[in-house]
């Protein structure tokens, strides 16, 4: 009994991560490598509308049908005046070759710390092995709009565009 109870304790204990954020809530200052190494950083973005979708690993069937998705309605995130951008902890070479092969016309972002997505609840620490899938709508205003936890990879890019 007493292991059992200990070993809920240090899986408890174990998440140490932030929680999801909320809308209303600001998101956190960051600075991330895309596909081709090149720096984006929210200053960058600052002043737009952007996406950042958090997904476990490139080139695995959910993320792939998730950023198709994402990709199918690129256009219609580009008129509504969103940025898209993916983040994981695959290396820029791992997402390089992922946008290649599925043509997405935005960035992959390499959080290989893992510091951005222990800061907004996408792992519960820098030990993680993938990111959560989840996914934030963040302001000009750096705001946070939407959260959107337990995403379902097929329907999200309307379920985005529904909120938008």
């Amino acid at each position: 009994m007493r292991v059992l109870v200990l070993a809920i304790v240090l899986v408890l204990s174990s998440r140490a991560g932030a929680a999801m954020l909320k809308a209303g809530d600001r998101f956190p200052a960051w600075q991330l490598v895309d596909q081709s190494g090149a720096t984006v950083s929210s200053k960058d973005l600052a002043g737009r509308r952007y996406l950042l979708w958090f997904y476990p690993r490139a080139m695995t069937p959910g993320c792939t049908a998730e950023g198709q998705g994402l990709r199918d309605a690129y256009a219609s995130f580009q008129a509504k005046g969103v940025a898209v951008y993916g983040v994981s902890f695959d290396p820029p070479a791992d997402n390089a070759r992922f946008v290649a092969a599925e043509a997405f016309p935005f960035k992959l972002l390499s959080d290989a710390q893992r510091t951005l997505a222990v800061q907004v609840g996408a792992a519960d620490s820098a030990d993680a092995a993938v990111a959560r899938r989840i996914s934030y709508l963040v302001g000009p205003d750096g705001v946070v709009l939407a959260a959107y936890d337990g995403v379902q990879p097929a329907v999200h890019a309307k379920q985005v565009l529904g909120d938008l």
